[in-house]
């Protein structure tokens, strides 16, 4: 089911959710102060492809993950969690899009605070 799950979501809005990540991890890339926050983006596009089967937990981040969560709240996290949790409703309207929609509230949770998440 996980392998059908992700080819379905890779061909009906994977791709685009991943480019969605990846211009924003390289936006944020143009600035030295922004790269790590950009490679976290690029690691989280290659999530946002292949969803299924794969679990997100925020844990503990420290004081540095602190600061730069709420930099990345300000700068790109609000709009990119906004847009999956706007697709992840969209999904849930229909029975066959609900597994859809929790991959999309799933990533939502991470577009909020990726930094000191661990992904299982």
């Amino acid at each position: 089911m996980k392998f059908l799950g992700n080819i379905i979501w890779f061909l009906f809005g994977g791709f685009i959710a991943a480019i969605e990540w990846f211009v924003a991890g390289l936006l944020l890339c143009l600035t030295i102060i922004g790269i790590p926050m950009g490679i976290q983006c690029m690691k989280i596009a290659g999530l946002v492809m292949w969803p299924f089967g794969k679990e997100v937990k925020i844990g503990k981040f420290g004081v540095g993950g602190l600061i730069l969560n709420i930099i990345w709240l300000i700068i790109f996290g609000l709009e990119l969690a906004l847009s999956h949790l706007i697709f992840g409703l969209i999904c849930c309207v229909t029975i066959i899009g609900i597994p859809f929609g929790i991959q999309h509230f799933k990533l939502a949770k991470l577009g909020l605070m990726p930094f000191g998440a661990k992904i299982y």
